[in-house]
């Protein structure tokens, strides 16, 4: 679509990159804004983020690689090419909560509370990289003739694919839902019990993730894909979370 965002001299700067940037400084500032909840400083706040986005580049590009290695075979350096895309949310999402729990252990923070606070900058963070795809062509919907179809560029692995047919813009899709869910995080952070934002944010992404799975068109389905049999793992988990710390709210005001 428009992989290139600007030049600077001769060296391209790719909208994938610029886009991680913004959700980067984003989430700075949102888990800023709701730091008081897990009773972080301002140094403590930055110093998470910054490990959460360390773990979930490593982890998303580590899944990706994985699940796509046959594209590296003799480009071993490409590997390491994340500007040009080739992320895996869970990957990320995974290996971020490994090392927010570790960075939370050294500080003697609470991490449940931490999880709280990533949830609203989570949600804005993953719609930036959401608009990354969609400007990188990677990631692409099914192949449809509906009012909101977009058209690949000619050559490019979505038009490919497609033999030149419109595609669902999902990752717009993705990123407008995630940025009116974000509000939501964003409240319940502030308001709600330890745990309750967190919870929910796993209830609310399983369940759209499982959903838009079925408008992707980059993904082999057998019944189910890999991602949307995650998010159903979620969604339990979610719920579970909220039962267990609402419940442990009300038993400490009685």
């Amino acid at each position: 679509m428009h992989e290139i965002a600007f030049y600077i001299g001769s060296y391209p700067i790719r909208s994938y990159g610029v886009m991680a940037a913004i959700g980067f400084l984003a989430g700075v500032t949102l888990v800023n804004l709701v730091r008081a909840h897990a009773n972080m400083n301002s140094d403590q706040a930055s110093g998470v983020v910054f490990w959460a986005m360390v773990g979930g580049i490593i982890g998303a590009r580590l899944n990706y690689v994985i699940q796509f290695h046959e594209q590296y075979a003799g480009n071993f350096w490409g590997i390491f090419r994340i500007d040009q895309g080739g992320l895996v949310f869970y990957g990320g999402f995974f290996l971020a909560i490994v090392f927010i729990y570790l960075y939370c252990r050294k500080q003697k923070l609470d991490v449940i509370a931490v999880f709280d606070t990533f949830a609203p900058a989570l949600a804005v963070a993953h719609a930036c990289g959401r608009i990354g795809c969609f400007l990188n062509g990677c990631c692409w919907g099914k192949a449809t003739e509906a009012f909101c179809a977009v058209h690949y560029p000619v050559g490019s692995m979505a038009w490919r694919e497609t033999g030149g047919k419109g595609v669902y813009p999902v990752q717009l899709f993705e990123a407008g839902i995630l940025l009116l869910l974000a509000p939501v995080y964003f409240y319940l952070a502030k308001k709600k019990p330890r745990g309750v934002a967190a919870g929910v944010y796993c209830i609310g992404y399983g369940v759209l993730r499982f959903l838009l799975e079925f408008f992707r068109g980059d993904n082999a389905r057998h019944i189910f894909t890999l991602a949307q049999w995650t998010g159903l793992g979620l969604v339990p988990v979610g719920v579970a979370a909220v039962w267990y710390f609402l419940k442990h709210d009300r038993a400490k005001e009685n």
